[in-house]
C-alpha cells in the first residue's frame, strides 16, 4: 500500500482548514484516511505557533513506515527541521507576467518620448530685422 503524508481540506467556501494526514494514495484528497498528524490553518499569520500543528513522533513513524510526504507537507517537515532542505529550481519566479511587462514597456516608451522631447533642440525665433 502506497502511502502519503498529505492535507485534507475542511472548512467553509473560502475559509479553508487543512488536516494533516497518513492516507492511502489511491484514496480521494478529503476521503478515507488511516491517522490525523496535525493542522494547517493558512488563514492565521505565518509566524504564528497555530498555522502548522504536528504530531512529530507520529510523523517519523509514518515516514520510517515509507509514507511520501506531498511538497507542502515537505515544506513544513522542512521548516520543522525533520527533513533536509531539498534545491528547487522554479526559473520564472521572480519574472513579472505579461500584463506586468507589457506596462513597463509602455512606460519605458513614454518616458522616452517625454526625455527626446525635452532634448530636441529648440526652434529660433526668427531673427527681426
Amino acid at each position: 500500500m502506497a502511502m502519503k503524508i498529505r492535507l485534507a481540506r475542511g472548512g467553509s467556501k473560502k475559509r479553508p482548514h487543512y488536516s494533516i494526514v497518513a492516507a492511502d494514495s489511491r484514496m480521494p484528497r478529503d476521503g478515507r484516511f488511516i491517522e490525523k498528524l496535525g493542522t494547517y490553518n493558512p488563514l492565521l499569520p505565518k509566524d504564528s505557533e497555530e498555522r502548522v500543528k504536528m504530531n512529530i513522533e507520529r510523523v517519523k513513524h509514518w515516514l520510517d513506515q515509507g509514507a511520501q510526504p506531498t511538497d507542502r507537507i515537505s515544506r513544513f517537515l522542512e521548516a520543522a527541521g525533520i527533513l533536509e532542505k531539498k534545491e528547487r529550481a522554479n526559473p520564472h519566479k521572480g519574472t513579472p507576467g505579461k500584463k506586468a511587462q507589457e506596462r513597463v514597456e509602455e512606460k519605458a516608451e513614454k518616458a522616452r518620448a517625454a526625455a527626446e522631447a525635452a532634448n530636441a533642440p529648440a526652434e529660433e525665433a526668427p531673427a527681426e530685422d
